[in-house]
């Protein structure tokens, strides 16, 4: 055993505790959400706040549950919406599940747009710059093509705008995933991890973010920043949204109203090259949050302290606090707010995700490259730029209705 006199064992130790300060500040954090969402209440009966709406949809191919996540828009109990889809090619696969919804739905407006117009490398927010000039009406919410929603969903997250001052509404996502290891994880992490860090930046500093899977705005918040040609260029592209709406002086809320969002089954490259292009998106946005991330990262702390600690009994202390309280992070977070049932079924996974995580963080500080999409982007200042020259023409070819 090494001696606790050691001064750097002590740094050591002590180091060791601050994730597990972390993990009880999460958990606070969670009961503080959960607790405003169940005493929420308006002070004072409010006439209905109920503006027509745009839904922009871009996306891209398809997944194991497309059409469902699709369908599930046009069954909002919501009374006057459209919905447009925009995709990048006529070769998209979603073209013939969006003309299905289009004769399965005749009574919304459903409409396709292909092709669009190039701001940026950043496809999809190309995409949102033409929807939205498309859009009929002044409120507008932006879904990824692997979203699914409940019946109240637009109702819930429109309800905010009723304040001026509310620029943008975002939600949390729970997971729906295929029978696949890295799907399950990838689950794990955003429900388990991800969101601890999300409900922690809320409950101390405030929303300066969005979360992709669902943003409710207006088209004068969009103006306001500059329009979505303004961040096309950029990876992260709803965290530059939350930023810019702040910085615009508007407030972003994070909405009760929880989304779903598809984990399709992966190998463990493509799960490899997924994560790390998230946390190199994440470090590139925040680096100094980013770095601050290694202290509240319990397991490699825990095992450190196990190895270190001068008796058997305080090694152990530390290995059972990181397990007690890292699971109760999860399931506060991830099962209690988010209600994410991969995580309740495979809360187990949680050591091996932040396992994985420590090593993709570590990994993350070895360059500023990207894949996305099979192509390989440097990432300089948020913003994105193909290693390999890109054809820029995108020429809007038709629209179906």
């Amino acid at each position: 055993m090494i001696h606790l006199h050691h001064g750097w064992v002590v740094a050591v130790l002590t180091v060791a505790a601050f994730p597990l300060i972390y993990y009880l500040l999460a958990i606070f954090a969670a009961l503080a959400f959960s607790r405003k969402a169940n005493t929420h209440a308006p002070p004072i009966p409010t006439p209905t706040f109920e503006p027509p709406v745009s839904i922009l949809k871009p996306v891209h191919g398809v997944d194991f549950a497309s059409y469902d996540n699709y369908a599930s828009f046009c069954k909002q109990d919501y009374p006057d919406y459209e919905i447009l889809f925009a995709v990048n090619q006529e070769s998209d696969p979603a073209i013939a599940l969006i003309t299905r919804l289009i004769a399965d739905y005749p009574q919304r407006r459903i409409i396709l747009l292909i092709g669009s117009e190039y701001f940026g490398a950043n496809q999809k927010v190309n995409n949102l710059a033409r929807l939205t000039r498309e859009a009929r009406h002044e409120v507008l919410t932006l879904t990824d093509g692997d979203v699914r929603v409940g019946p109240k969903y637009l109702r819930n997250v429109v309800a905010p705008l009723r304040d001026p001052i509310v620029g943008a509404v975002t939600s949390f996502y729970r997971g729906i995933a295929q029978s696949n290891l890295y799907a399950e994880l990838e689950a794990v992490g955003a429900s388990s991890d991800f969101f601890a860090g999300v409900l922690m930046a809320a409950w101390t500093e405030g929303v300066k973010f969005a979360l992709g899977a669902s943003v409710a705005t207006t088209k004068t918040w969009v103006q306001k920043i500059g329009g979505f040609e303004a961040v096309a260029a950029f990876l992260a592209d709803d965290y530059e949204i939350g930023r810019r709406v702040t910085q615009s002086g508007g407030r972003v809320v994070l909405s009760h109203e929880t989304v779903s969002t598809m984990y399709s089954a992966q190998t463990p490259k493509n799960f490899w090259q997924h994560q790390l292009r998230w946390a190199r998106t994440v470090r590139l946005c925040r680096p100094a949050s980013y770095a601050a991330l290694l202290f509240t990262q319990g397991l490699p702390w825990a095992i450190a302290a196990a190895l270190l600690a001068p008796t058997h009994w305080i090694g152990g202390s530390y290995l059972l606090g990181y397990l007690v309280l890292r699971l109760a992070v999860a399931w506060f977070v991830g099962v209690s707010v988010v209600g994410d049932q991969v995580l309740r079924r495979r809360l187990w996974l949680v050591p091996l995700w932040d396992a994985i995580h420590f090593v993709v963080w570590t990994a993350s500080f070895a360059s500023n490259h990207v894949v996305w999409g099979n192509i390989e982007y440097v990432i300089d200042r948020g913003r994105m730029r193909p290693v390999a020259p890109q054809n820029k023409l995108r020429t809007p070819t038709r629209e179906t209705r």
